[in-house]
C-alpha cells in the first residue's frame, strides 16, 4: 500500500507518522507532501530520511491512500484531485457534513465506509471523536436521548502557533509583563476562554455546532446534544464533562462493564484522590479515558462522566490511521 501524507510537516502530519511507526502498518512507498515552502525538507520515518514533496506538483496516482492534514482550504482544493486516484482520509472540517462523504470513527460506525461515493472519508472533530467512542456502547444498551457536554480543550487543537504562544504568555505572566494575544481572543495563560472558532447567529460557536452535528451523523440523528467548548492553558489532550440522559434505566455496574469492554475505552474511576485521568496523563496514549462515573440524581435515567483523550491522536492522527486499517481490512482501497 503506497501512502501519501499531505501536511506532513505539521502537528497532525507528524503524529500520523508516529502512529504509522507504532502500528507497523504495511507500507510500500511513503510520500510526504507539504506546501512549496516546506518542499525539500527531510523527515525521518522508520530510520530512513524521506524528502518532502511539493503539493502543487505531486502526482497522487502513485498512492492508494492519502491522508490530508493541512486544513480545510487545502482539502477543498486538492482532496478531490487526489481522490481521482487515491482514497482520501481528510482531517479537516471541510467534507464532514457532506452527505456523500462518510464521517468515521472506526470503533463506532465502520460500516458507514460502504457509503463512500467521492473516494473521500472525513475524520471528525477532535472533541467529537473521543465523545462518541464513550457514547457508542452506552447508546447501544440504554438509548441516549440527550447529551450536555462542556469541553476543556488544549491549545494544540489550534496548531503549533497557539502552543508556542501559551509558553510565551506563561513566561510573560510570571514576569508581570504585558501580554498581547495573537492566536486567542483573550489571554490564555492561567485563564479559560469559552470561545473556540467563530460565533453563529444563535450564539453557539462553530466548535460547539460541530460536536452537535457530527455526533448526530456518526452515532444517531435522534440524539439531542448541546455543548460549551472552552480553551484552557494545557498543551495536549482534551477533557470533557458529560451529562447523558438515557431512555432506559441503567445500573452503574452495567455502565462500567460496557465501557471497560468497549474498544478504545479505558475506565479509571477509583473514587479516591487521584483516581481519575487528567489531560497530562492521557498525552501520547491511544486510549480514551473515562472517569468520575456517577448517577445524576437530579434527573431520571441520567449519568455524569469525565472523558479525557489525546486530541492529536484520538481526535486526528490515530483515528485517521485506524480508518486506513479499516479500509485495508475491508478492501475499500480506492482502486
Amino acid at each position: 500500500m503506497n501512502i501519501a501524507i499531505v501536511g506532513a510537516t505539521g502537528n497532525v502530519g507528524r503524529k500520523i507518522l508516529e502512529v504509522l511507526e507504532k502500528k507497523k502498518l504495511s507500507i510500500g512507498e511513503l510520500f510526504l507532501v507539504a506546501s512549496p515552502r516546506s518542499a525539500g525538507q527531510k523527515i525521518n520515518f522508520n530510520g530512513k530520511e524521506h524528502e518532502v514533496f511539493n503539493l502543487e506538483t505531486f502526482d497522487f496516482s502513485k498512492t492508494q491512500i492519502s491522508f490530508f492534514a493541512a486544513g480545510g482550504k487545502i482539502s477543498e482544493q486538492y482532496a478531490p484531485k487526489a481522490a481521482k486516484h487515491s482514497t482520501v482520509i481528510d482531517n479537516s472540517s471541510f467534507f464532514r457534513m457532506n452527505p456523500d462523504v462518510p464521517l468515521i470513527v472506526p470503533q463506532v460506525n465502520p460500516e458507514a465506509i460502504k457509503s463512500m461515493k467521492k473516494n473521500i472519508i472525513a475524520n471528525p472533530n477532535c472533541s467529537t471523536a473521543q465523545l462518541v467512542i464513550a457514547l457508542k456502547p452506552l447508546h447501544d444498551l440504554f438509548n441516549i436521548e440527550r447529551v450536555v457536554v462542556s469541553t476543556y480543550q488544549s491549545v494544540s487543537g489550534g496548531g503549533k502557533d497557539p502552543m508556542d504562544e501559551l509558553l510565551e504568555q506563561t513566561k510573560l505572566s510570571l514576569e508581570n509583563k504585558e501580554i498581547i494575544s495573537r492566536n486567542f481572543t483573550k489571554q490564555i495563560a492561567f485563564n479559560a476562554i469559552p470561545h473556540i472558532d467563530a460565533f453563529s447567529d444563535e450564539g453557539y460557536t462553530k466548535e460547539e455546532l460541530k460536536m452537535t452535528n457530527e455526533t448526530k451523523k456518526i452515532l444517531d440523528e435522534k440524539i439531542k446534544l448541546t455543548a460549551t467548548c472552552v480553551r484552557i492553558p494545557v498543551m495536549v489532550s482534551h477533557a470533557e464533562s458529560v451529562n447523558i440522559q438515557f431512555e432506559k434505566p441503567f445500573s452503574l455496574a452495567k455502565i462500567n462493564s460496557a465501557l471497560e469492554s468497549a474498544e478504545g475505552c479505558k475506565v479509571v474511576d477509583l473514587r479516591d484522590d487521584g483516581g481519575y485521568i487528567t489531560p497530562i496523563e492521557a498525552e501520547g496514549r491511544f486510549d480514551t479515558y473515562i472517569s468520575r462515573i456517577r448517577e445524576d440524581k437530579t434527573n431520571k435515567n441520567s449519568l455524569n462522566l469525565w472523558i479525557v483523550s489525546d486530541n492529536l491522536l484520538r481526535g486526528a492522527a490515530l483515528n485517521a490511521v485506524e480508518i486506513a486499517e479499516t479500509l485495508i481490512k475491508n478492501k475499500f482501497n480506492g482502486k
